[in-house]
């Protein structure tokens, strides 16, 4: 039987798990999914996804693809597959896919959110779903700051010191700031993210909400190209990869939707 390829797309709740990829060990969402998708295809399977999300962090439509030779039909991949995972992971649809698709290097932009509580009291029911902080934020002061970062830039003030991509520029295509009562809704999408590259943006972006620098200092941050000069890391809770950007040739239901509401 001729190899297949098929796209998936996953959601899953971070909390459980130690990141995407596999690790010796550990429980990871790779490490599931290829558990689980093997099973089903009755040998085993290496899947590949748009995104290596760290430990802690969520997804509503991270994009993955695999290669088969099974007869099975479409649904086996989204429902039987879901019958063999853990409940914080779900198979949302699969799709056949030419086999020039490759989930991370045909993509042309990622897409997340991050939900922030803006309460005096920390989340209980949505503990490690939300990112929290118990002050308040000057929000028009964090959208001008969010602006210094748009377009192609050399990010090294918000990348991680493990980062393993080849170049520290990326193109930040949109940041975006909602108010939703006490959450505070942040997206971005860009061609690709450094690692902690959204979360070293909120940490800098809080540390304008907050008054420590005004907008202007976001610039400032930027060009000295220096991880050492930004304030830490902010917290992985709130984080989701909600949607990939592909070509139109694939025709893949990849863009963020939110079935959740804000997620």
């Amino acid at each position: 039987m001729a190899l297949k390829r098929f796209a998936i797309a996953i959601e899953y709740d971070g909390r459980d798990f130690s990141g995407w990829q596999v690790q010796p060990q550990m429980d990871t969402i790779q490490g599931e999914m290829e558990r689980a998708i093997g099973r089903m295809a009755g040998h085993p399977v290496r899947i590949h996804a748009a995104g290596r999300t760290d430990a802690g962090v969520h997804a509503t439509r991270q994009i993955a693809h695999f290669d088969s030779d099974a007869q099975r039909p479409i649904t086996a991949w989204v429902r039987g597959v879901n019958s063999f995972l853990p409940a914080g992971i779900s198979v949302l649809w699969a799709q056949e896919v030419p086999e020039h698709f490759h989930a991370r290097f045909v993509a042309t932009a990622r897409h997340y959110r991050y939900l922030l509580l803006r309460h005096p009291i920390r989340p209980s029911l949505q503990a490690g779903r939300v990112g929290w902080v118990h002050y308040d934020l000057d929000i028009a002061q964090m959208r001008a700051a969010a602006q210094f970062l748009l377009g192609e830039h050399d990010f090294s003030s918000f990348r991680a010191a493990e980062c393993q991509a080849l170049s520290p520029i990326k193109h930040l295509q949109n940041i975006q700031i909602t108010e939703h009562g006490n959450m505070l809704c942040v997206d971005f999408s860009a061609t690709a993210f450094l690692h902690h590259m959204v979360r070293n943006i909120m940490g800098a972006l809080l540390y304008v909400g907050k008054g420590k620098a005004s907008a202007e200092w976001m610039g400032w941050l930027l060009a000295q190209k220096n991880r050492t000069s930004a304030p830490p890391t902010f917290m992985p809770d709130g984080l989701y990869l909600t949607g990939v950007s592909y070509p139109a040739e694939f025709e893949l239901a990849s863009l963020p939707e939110y079935r959740y509401g804000m997620i």
